[in-house]
């Protein structure tokens, strides 16, 4: 029998890795072979699944502090997680956040570092952002970005969110007020038109421009391509061969719920694996009620294990990985292995 632990991190608790170890673990007790495959779904714990930061550089946070972002270059590729350099943790939360104020400078200077340093190809990852600036920072912070048309660069994104929506949608989570939200929807509009005049490119109606509050319209404006993060993360990770070759799959996230299943790890993996017509069970910290109603909850065939039921709140958040193991092993037990 062949595993593939393909799973995202319990946010908080364990990251994938982690997370694939221990569900590695409980195989290897069992004399069963396991390819642990630690995934994301193109945003925070991205860069980490695709082989982790060897670079670091200082850059403007996103309240204009000065702040280490750790990213990635290697053989000509460039991975940065916007949240490093943008992301709303840097900032305390949204309670401490400037929400018409928080700026993707951060994420504009580490692209300009990449091209620098020669990358033909740069990915970035969006999510977790503290910023609503449509990505007029970034944009303005890449010198000469004409440069970016020698070079592959992909945006991964999980959401379909227009560019002058992203203040409706994203801002209230950053910290905006009613009124702030007013003052930032004006504000993507005037930029729609600014892009427009001066990269020729219409960013208000490509869906996801408004991810990352509007971050990946701007870098669309500059040739950037938007793909679905778990996509492009299944194709860094050659996911769709290794779960070809097994017999089993286990995938896995901290909370099963509706959006599991709209461009996230757990609904990806559940896909792929019917498509390619195997077994497939999900271990979970919890399970929201939206999960169970989704008719995708039905590709979970093999069961899912919700560990809060299964070992209680407290042993769930605090022994996280003990307690995968152990429902590792009963989900393999129960099919003989």
């Amino acid at each position: 029998m062949r595993v593939v632990a393909a799973v995202d991190k319990f946010k908080g608790t364990a990251t994938a890795a982690e997370v694939a170890t221990a569900i590695g673990h409980a195989c290897w007790e069992l004399g069963i072979d396991c390819d642990e495959v630690p995934v994301a779904d193109g945003g925070e714990g991205t860069l980490e699944v695709l082989g982790g930061a060897n670079r670091s550089n200082i850059v403007t946070g996103p309240l204009g502090d000065a702040v280490e972002a750790a990213w990635r270059f290697h053989r000509g590729t460039a991975v940065i997680e916007m949240a490093r350099a943008s992301g709303l943790t840097l900032v305390g939360g949204a309670e401490h956040n400037d929400a018409v104020a928080a700026s993707t400078t951060g994420v504009g200077e580490l692209i300009d570092r990449a091209l620098d340093m020669g990358a033909e190809r740069i990915i970035v990852c969006l999510g977790g952002s503290a910023t609503t600036d449509g990505g007029l920072g970034a944009v303005r912070a890449i010198h000469a970005p004409a440069r970016l048309r020698g070079v592959e660069f992909l945006v991964a994104c999980d959401v379909d969110t227009l560019f002058v929506d992203a203040a409706r949608v994203f801002a209230p989570q950053k910290g905006a007020t009613v009124n702030q939200v007013r003052m930032l929807e004006g504000r993507l509009e005037r930029l729609v038109q600014m892009y427009r005049e001066e990269y020729g490119v219409d960013v208000s109606t490509v869906p996801g421009s408004g991810a990352a509050g509007g971050l990946a319209g701007g870098l669309v404006a500059l040739g950037g391509r938007l793909v679905p993060g778990f996509e492009l993360v299944a194709d860094e990770v050659d996911l769709a061969d290794r779960v070809r070759d097994a017999d089993f799959v286990i995938t896995g996230e901290g909370q099963l719920d509706v959006t599991s299943f709209e461009g996230k790890v757990v609904g990806g993996v559940a896909h792929l694996a019917d498509e390619l017509g195997k077994s497939v069970a999900a271990i979970v910290g919890r399970i929201d009620p939206s999960a169970i109603e989704c008719d995708d909850h039905r590709l979970l065939n093999a069961g899912v294990v919700d560990l809060e039921s299964r070992f209680g709140t407290d042993r769930s958040h605090n022994e996280t990985r003990t307690c995968i193991e152990a429902a590792a092993r009963e989900l393999l037990t129960s099919r003989g292995g």
